[in-house]
């Protein structure tokens, strides 16, 4: 099959942008609307996505604060509500979030594989390892757990939970009326792990769906977090500002993953991209001026707060003079980087800085027209930067809209995206192929022996 443009669509109900929920296209309560998250995955599948994708949270608002009126103060758990949306769409991917610092491997990898079912093979887990203050606080802490700890707790997990998924063999439910037998024991495994942070003996009381188990995927850009995606990961969500800066993490992704011993075309690189997108140039920024107008002060001063590690209060500061030094937390260290990286290429003042990372938070922002931003999307693709890309449309549902009714017939136009879904599942859509049990695969030398 010729190699297309994966794509993922990151539609958070209340808007990408801060200031999203203000703007008179957006539902006000979209962020806790079920109908509103309805309509969004069933724009998302007519545009043949080939998965919804949600973050997640274990505090209120991001950075921890309540200062500001942005609509990430609340929303729903992910993995709820996909449940509820996969029986309403057919080929749409579902893609939740979900920590490996505060959750226990058993119930993550039950509930997943629950969603998995209930999908028929359309679930993704986005590895996190939180990386909060204010999360921590609700997690019976006083301070977030170190970034290397997080990390190491993060491996071991994902260890566990991929065991767990393989506690039945594809053929163990032989639900035999007529013998009354209903599995066959000896595909049936104990998980039997004991490791520095974890102890489970398993098996898991939820058996494996049409994919196997769900697709991995993982974020992280720090070093701690390039190993982990790269021994663990499926799918990568990453950000960049740059073409060059892409490459140097595509291309370490891709090394790294064959030198532990994997396919680097079973892992997919997928950059986000917040585009603005109008029939002309002109049509797309005052689309960008009009939701930077909406920005509330003490928003923007908040999400910076947040994205520089929680120690600057900046609202001290000069708002049009420069952003300050902030020595680096145990958040997360590579969005801190990039964040300041941004104000220093740009010679941003602290205003400008917010007004630009309000809409992704330090990923890709496009202003532009069709042409001109599927020119940006095909020059990454085709010059290892990415196999795909996570979009977040600004604010919703007119971003969404206007990338399926103006973006996807141009990339289909250039040869670059699927016209139809190729399959049923999400790892089949994404052409990854299926993780056999790793059982099955140790039991079939003996029976060739035999």
């Amino acid at each position: 099959m010729t190699r297309k443009i994966r794509l993922g669509a990151f539609l958070p109900g209340g808007g990408q942008h801060i200031a999203a929920w203000r703007h008179p296209d957006q539902p006000a309560d979209g962020a806790t609307s079920f109908e509103f998250h309805k309509e969004l995955a069933q724009t998302a599948e007519r545009g043949l996505f080939d998965a919804y994708f949600l973050a997640d949270g274990l505090a209120i608002a991001f950075g921890g604060g309540i200062e500001g009126g942005n609509a990430k103060v609340a929303g729903f758990e992910p993995v709820t509500l996909f449940s509820a949306l996969a029986p309403l769409t057919e080929n749409l991917g579902f893609i939740a979030t979900a920590s490996t610092t505060y959750e226990e491997p058993y119930n993550l990898a039950r509930k997943f594989a629950s969603l998995d079912l209930i999908s028929n093979g359309r679930a993704g887990w986005n590895v996190v390892t939180t990386a909060t203050e204010s999360a921590a606080h609700n997690f019976n802490l006083d301070a977030q757990h170190p970034h290397a700890f997080r990390y190491r707790r993060a491996a071991e997990h994902v260890e566990v939970v991929k065991k767990l998924w393989e506690s039945f063999e594809d053929d163990a439910f032989l639900r035999d009326k007529e013998s009354g037998r209903f599995f066959d024991p000896e595909k049936v495994h104990y998980t039997d792990h004991k490791g520095e942070h974890f102890k489970v003996r398993g098996p898991l009381n939820v058996s494996r769906s049409p994919q196997g188990h769900p697709v991995i995927v993982q974020a992280g850009q720090s070093e701690d977090g390039r190993g982990l995606a790269a021994t663990t990961a499926e799918v990568i969500f990453t950000a960049h500002q740059h073409l060059a800066t892409a490459q140097e993490f595509y291309r370490d992704i891709k090394s790294r993953a064959r030198a532990a011993g994997r396919d680097p075309a079973h892992i997919l690189v997928m950059p986000g991209v917040a585009p603005f997108i109008g029939r002309t140039l002109e049509e797309a920024q005052a689309k960008y001026d009009r939701l930077t107008s909406l920005i509330i002060e003490e928003d923007g001063i908040a999400l910076l707060n947040g994205l520089t590690g929680g120690t600057l209060d900046l609202s001290g500061y000069d708002l049009d003079g420069p952003l300050p030094p902030a020595p680096p937390t145990e958040g997360m260290k590579s969005r801190q980087a990039l964040i300041r990286q941004i104000a220093d290429e740009n010679n941003f003042t602290i205003r400008q800085l917010y007004q630009w990372i309000a809409t992704a938070r330090g990923h890709f922002t496009i202003v532009g027209t069709p042409e001109t931003i599927v020119d940006t999307l095909q020059d990454w693709f085709e010059n290892e930067a990415a196999d795909g890309f996570n979009i977040l449309p600004p604010w919703l549902p007119t971003g969404l809209d206007d990338f399926v009714e103006l973006i996807v017939p141009e990339l289909q136009r250039r040869g670059l995206y699927r016209t139809e879904y190729e399959a049923s599942t999400l790892r089949g859509n994404l052409g990854l192929p299926y993780p056999t049990n790793s059982w099955t695969v140790s039991r079939q030398p003996a029976q060739a022996a035999e």
